[in-house]
């Protein structure tokens, strides 16, 4: 005969506790103290509790679980911004379950459905480089699962996207290459699809205009922003006579840059670089790679915090303004 599962109540009677207080004991929630709760644990450890996570969801129909969808788990900004939610979520007792589409939009549409048969109780979103349907989002809004997307955003979109400024961004990196001296600058992005990329087009262009030089679409370089995309990117810089590189993202940008003195080019007196997001690389390469500071960790408090304070009730987030996050530029020896 099956053994009758130990409950919340068989604890609360052992210890002579409220099982509200055991509830809480086990979620490790403030209000219980450290010493309680050691003494929650252990009894339950001994009774053989197991918490019954499906029965409480039923329950309150939520799973205390945020969904995350990246383009990449092995992007520094990525692991900044999920690093950002994990911590806002898990002081309040949630869990994220992370996907990642690898730049594929039939993987982000397979995780949007599992992530809605996981029934999660938010989504949160940054697109996938390819992605041009968004129909698959639609089943968030018919579910009723709040939906905001992050640094990767959809265009004239009604849910809630949390972004930096981006053409500001383009045109600071640009702009410090010019008043460096620069000239001749070539742009290196990925997809225009995605309003990161276009946007920082836009600053660039803008810079170019304030200094009165001439766009050239010879000078754009579109391409996946991996390491050996920059390795090949090199060779256009140094068969154009390039004398600025602005890289919209820093392994592309190291990569590049470490090519082009590979292939006999000074940095930063004949040729200087920018990059973006301010990974880790910036500050290992030779000469440390000046770039604008991306403030994922910030991003990713500030989506939880306002998908969880929605949740709760406390706003609304289908009735806010886009939050845009404010980045800045940092210079460093490849370009001064």
């Amino acid at each position: 005969m099956k053994q009758r599962e130990t409950t919340i109540y068989d604890i609360a009677e052992k210890l002579g506790l409220a099982a509200s207080t055991i509830s809480r004991g086990l979620k490790g929630h403030h209000t219980v103290s450290q010493k309680t709760q050691r003494k929650i644990i252990a009894t339950a450890e001994a009774m053989g509790y197991r918490s019954n996570s499906i029965a409480a969801s039923l329950r309150t129909n939520s799973t205390q679980t945020i969904g995350v969808i990246v383009p990449r788990l092995d992007s520094y900004l990525m692991s900044q911004i999920i690093a950002g939610m994990e911590k806002v979520t898990s002081e309040a007792g949630y869990n994220l379950l992370i996907s990642q589409s690898r730049e594929v939009a039939a993987n982000e549409a397979r995780s949007v459905q599992s992530m809605l048969n996981s029934r999660v109780d938010a989504l949160l979103v940054s697109l996938a480089e390819h992605t041009v349907d968004f129909t698959p989002f639609e089943a968030c809004k018919a579910k009723g699962v709040p939906l905001v997307f992050f640094d990767r955003v959809p265009a004239n979109t009604d849910q809630l996207c949390i972004t930096i400024n981006n053409e500001l961004a383009g045109y600071q990196a640009t702009r410090h290459l010019l008043d460096q001296g620069a000239r001749k600058i070539m742009f290196i992005a990925g997809s225009l699809r995605r309003n990161v990329y276009e946007q920082r087009l836009a600053g660039y262009k803008k810079a170019l205009t304030s200094a009165k030089i001439k766009f050239n679409q010879e000078h754009i370089i579109i391409n996946d922003l991996t390491e050996a995309a920059g390795i090949r990117a090199a060779k256009a810089v140094v068969g154009l006579h390039a004398d600025g590189v602005v890289v919209t993202n820093d392994i592309c940008a190291a990569a590049c840059m470490n090519e082009v003195q590979r292939l006999g080019l000074r940095v930063p007196q004949q040729v200087k670089f920018t990059g973006f997001n301010n990974d880790f690389i910036s500050r290992l390469v030779t000469p440390a790679l000046s770039t604008i500071h991306y403030p994922g960790i910030e991003m990713g408090e500030v989506a939880a915090r306002n998908v969880l304070a929605h949740l709760k009730g406390n706003i609304d987030i289908s009735q806010m303004e886009n939050i845009v996050i404010k980045s800045s530029l940092i210079t460093r020896e490849s370009s001064l």
